[in-house]
C-alpha cells in the first residue's frame, strides 16, 4: 500500500511526551488530537511505553464532555480515528485471545473518553457514522444511541473512515496517526491506497474490498461505489463490465501496531 507522508509530532511546547517516548508531561495541557495522537504512538512504540500509555489514557479519560463537544470536525475526525486504532491496538497487543470472539470484541468497552466507557463499535458506528445500526449496510440509523454518542456523534459523517480504521484483521486498512491539520488529505491518501491495492481486474470484472458492501449506503449505493472507485483510480470504468465483493481476511494481523516505522 501507498503510505501517506507522516504526520509530524505536535510543537514541543505542547508536547507531554518527548521524542524517546519516555513519560513526561507538560505545564500546558496538550490538545485532545494531540493526546490521541500520543495514544497511539505509545501503543506502537516497542520499547518503555508502559507509563507513557497509561498517562495517554488517564488524559483522556479526564479530559471533560465541553472540551470534547468543543472539537471542530477536522478535530472530531482525527481524534477518534487515532483512538479507535490505539485502543484496538492496545488491546490486542495486550491479550490476542479476545479477538477471537469479535462480537464480545466490538461490543465491550476497551476505552474510556471524557469519563465514558466505550466500546468500537460505538466509536465506529455511534460516533463516526452518526448512529448508523451496524448490520443496516449503512441505511439504517440506530434509534436508541446513548447520551454521550448523541452529544458527540460528527454532524456529517465521512464514508472515507471506513479506509482508516483497523480492528486487527488482516483486510484492515494501514494504521495512520491523523492531524486534524491535514485530516482531508490524509483520508484521500488512505482511501486510495486501500481502495488500488485491494482491487483487481480481470477479464473484466473487477473484484473490490468487502467493506464496500457491508456499508454500501454510506458510500452512495452501486453509483456511489462505482464512482469512487473512478475517483482514486482503483478501477478504469472503459475495462470493466462487473464488479464482486472479495473475501474479507479476518486472520488476526498486528503487525501495523507494533512499530512506528513507516506510519504516515
Amino acid at each position: 500500500m501507498i503510505a501517506p507522508e507522516p504526520t509530524p509530532e505536535p510543537d514541543s511546547d505542547r508536547a507531554s511526551l518527548d521524542d524517546s517516548g519516555s513519560a513526561s508531561v507538560a505545564a500546558s495541557a496538550p490538545t485532545l488530537v494531540a493526546d490521541s495522537q500520543r495514544f497511539l504512538r505509545a501503543v506502537r512504540a516497542p520499547d518503555d511505553h508502559g507509563l507513557t500509555l497509561d498517562t495517554v489514557r488517564r488524559r483522556l479519560a479526564d479530559a471533560s464532555p465541553d472540551e470534547l463537544a468543543a472539537l471542530g470536525p477536522d478535530e472530531q475526525l482525527a481524534f477518534w480515528l487515532n483512538v479507535y486504532n490505539a485502543a484496538t491496538g492496545a488491546t490486542l497487543l495486550a491479550d490476542p485471545e479476545r479477538f477471537e470472539d469479535h462480537r464480545r470484541f466490538f461490543g465491550e468497552s476497551i476505552v474510556t473518553v471524557a469519563g465514558t466507557d466505550l466500546s468500537l463499535d460505538q466509536i465506529e458506528h455511534g460516533i463516526l457514522r452518526g448512529s448508523q445500526w451496524k448490520y443496516g449496510l449503512g441505511y439504517v440509523p440506530n434509534p436508541f444511541p446513548s447520551a454521550f454518542v448523541r452529544r458527540h456523534r460528527v454532524a456529517d459523517p465521512d464514508p472515507r473512515v471506513h479506509f482508516a480504521l483497523n480492528c486487527g484483521a488482516a483486510s484492515c486498512p494501514a494504521v495512520a496517526a491523523y492531524d486534524a491539520a491535514d485530516v482531508d488529505d490524509q483520508l484521500d491518501r488512505s482511501a486510495a491506497s486501500y481502495l488500488q491495492s485491494g482491487t483487481a481486474v480481470e477479464d473484466g470484472t473487477a473484484r473490490i474490498p468487502r467493506l464496500l458492501l457491508w456499508y454500501r449506503g454510506d458510500f452512495g449505493g452501486r453509483s456511489g461505489i462505482h464512482a469512487l472507485l473512478r475517483k482514486y483510480d482503483a478501477i478504469d470504468p472503459d475495462s470493466i463490465s462487473r464488479i464482486r465483493y472479495r473475501e474479507y481476511d479476518w486472520s488476526l494481523a498486528l503487525d501495523a501496531f507494533r512499530t512506528e516505522e513507516g506510519s504516515r
